[in-house]
Formats: C-alpha cells, sequence, structure tokens
C-alpha cells in the first residue's frame, strides 16, 4: 500500500508566499451597473451578538404600542402587543444604541441616545442624541456627537424640550464629553450639569433616575471605568450616587448607607408607589468590608 507523500513545511510556507503575487485581472473585479443592481441589501454586521435588548419603552396611554432598542440591531416598534415589528432609525449612520424615551405628554417624541452602554469590545459607539417628532418615522442629530456611549435619557414628564442625557463618553480613552448633560430646548443646546472627577480623570455617567411626583428631584450615577483592548478595569473610587433637588442646577453626593472605594456600576430607580424610596444595584469591587446595605 502506497503511503501518502506529505508536502514539507517550508515547501508550504514558499506556496504561501508566492500566492499573494499571482497576477489577477482587474477587469475581473468589476461589476457592471446591471450586476450590482441584481443585489439585494442585506446586513453584513456587526455579527457579535448585535441582538441583545437594551430598553423598551412604551408610550402613555397606548398599551399595544411599544418600542425596542437594541445594542446594535437598530429600534424597533410594534403596535398590536409584539405581534408584527417594524425597523425604524435604519436610515442613519449609527444604528448602536444606548437608551431611548418617549414623551409622556406626546408620544410622537421620541429621544434616541446612540453608542450602547455596556463595555465589551463588541459594544459599538454612537454620534450623539436623536429626535423624532413622528412616532421615529423620520430623526435628526441634537448634538453630543462626541459622547460615544449613552446609558440613559428621561424626559420631563411635562416638558418634551427638557431632557437629561448620562453621557459615559469613549469606551477606550479619557473624553470631556463624559458627565450628566439637560436641554431644555428640545437639543438645540446642551448644558453639562454634572461632570463627575476622580484623580483628575473624567468620569461618566451611566444611570438617571427621576422622582414621578417631582421631577425636579433626579439621582444619577457616575461609573469609573478604564476599557483597554485586552483587558479592562470596571471598578474605582469615581463610581458614585448624586442627587438633585432643583432640577439638575445643583447636586450632592451620597454616602450614607452606601459602600465607599472601589465600586463599578451602579443602576438606580425611584419606587413610584413612595419616592422616598430608591433601589441601588452596585458592583462592590472592595476585596474587604463588603456591604450589603
Amino acid at each position: 500500500m502506497q503511503s501518502k507523500r506529505r508536502m514539507p513545511l517550508r515547501a508550504l510556507a514558499a506556496l504561501a508566499a508566492l500566492i499573494p503575487f499571482v497576477p489577477v485581472s482587474s477587469a475581473a473585479q468589476v461589476l457592471s451597473e446591471d450586476q450590482l443592481s441584481a443585489f439585494n441589501y442585506r446586513s453584513i454586521g456587526p455579527t457579535r451578538q448585535s441582538g441583545r435588548f437594551i430598553d423598551i419603552a412604551v408610550p402613555a396611554g397606548q398599551s399595544k404600542t411599544f418600542y425596542m432598542a437594541t445594542a446594535s440591531g437598530n429600534l424597533w416598534k410594534t403596535e398590536n402587543h409584539g405581534q408584527s415589528f417594524e425597523v425604524l432609525f435604519d436610515g442613519e449612520g449609527i444604528f448602536s444604541i444606548g437608551d431611548m424615551d418617549v414623551s409622556r405628554t406626546d408620544p410622537n417624541i421620541l429621544y434616541l441616545g446612540s453608542g450602547e452602554a455596556n463595555n465589551s469590545r463588541s459594544s459599538y459607539w454612537g454620534d450623539g442624541v436623536y429626535k423624532s417628532t413622528d412616532g421615529g418615522e423620520t430623526w435628526i442629530n441634537v448634538g453630543l456627537p462626541d459622547s460615544h456611549h449613552i446609558g440613559r435619557v428621561v424626559i420631563h414628564p411635562d416638558d418634551p424640550d427638557v431632557v437629561y442625557v448620562a453621557a459615559l463618553g469613549h469606551l477606550y480613552s479619557d473624553n470631556e464629553e463624559r458627565g450628566l448633560y439637560r436641554t431644555t430646548d428640545g437639543g438645540a443646546s446642551w448644558e453639562k450639569v454634572l461632570a463627575p472627577m476622580s484623580e483628575g480623570r473624567h468620569i461618566g455617567v451611566v444611570d438617571i433616575a427621576m422622582n414621578p411626583l417631582d421631577p425636579n428631584v433626579l439621582y444619577a450615577s457616575s461609573f469609573d471605568k478604564v476599557r483597554l483592548p485586552f483587558t479592562y478595569d470596571l471598578g474605582g473610587p469615581g463610581s458614585r450616587i448624586y442627587k438633585s433637588t432643583d432640577g439638575g442646577d445643583s447636586w450632592e453626593m451620597l454616602t450614607e448607607g452606601l459602600p465607599m472605594g472601589m465600586l463599578g456600576r451602579i443602576g438606580i430607580d425611584v419606587f413610584d408607589g413612595d419616592p422616598n424610596i430608591v433601589y441601588a444595584t452596585i458592583e462592590n469591587a472592595n476585596k474587604e468590608g463588603r456591604s450589603d446595605e
């Protein structure tokens, strides 16, 4: 029985080195307009975990209608309890979403923060805040293009021109557009009302919660993180909870009953039944002295 002959490793390497230099006719690479018109556009990426849902928003008084935002799979809308969906926001240059909100006074007004707020290498950045006044059919970019990743968007319950945005900023580097922003003119201009700093670094804001009975009372959480290509440090002394009682004009850091030191991401919410009750989920990065409070 004749044994199979194997090509020496050096011969394989030499053959591989020659392959890129095989002449190919450039004319063979060109397609005619008729050939191109036969192709249907399709999504070719991102290909990793892009379909995860990051937010659901239900317009007031419209129980059959809700919006579902995905990390990198666009914004979807149903008007029949989810039996069918239509895709929105697919005409923009970006389709990674961090959060969105619907106005309580006018359900046609939507604000969307682009750029997923999770800290994975599969998290894609955005280019600011978008606004729709026709239920998501059309959109305009209303600013904060360097925010890159937005954790929360909150619309004032009585005035859709007042909006709060939690901006995490660049994923891999420090930048000034980290913080909490407010607009009082429907996105025509933005003011940074909370700018957390820690050890000389700008710290992003990841979450906002509003008192349902008094919209001037706000809570915000900052997230101290450092993301590198092959590692990350998702915790630091800059992760804290802040409170405002004047609509964001001034803030105080809350410390009583809360863990301190090296903290990670913090999620916050206010109980609708009793706005004096505020819940916080905290990644406690301290190796010792952990608190269950």
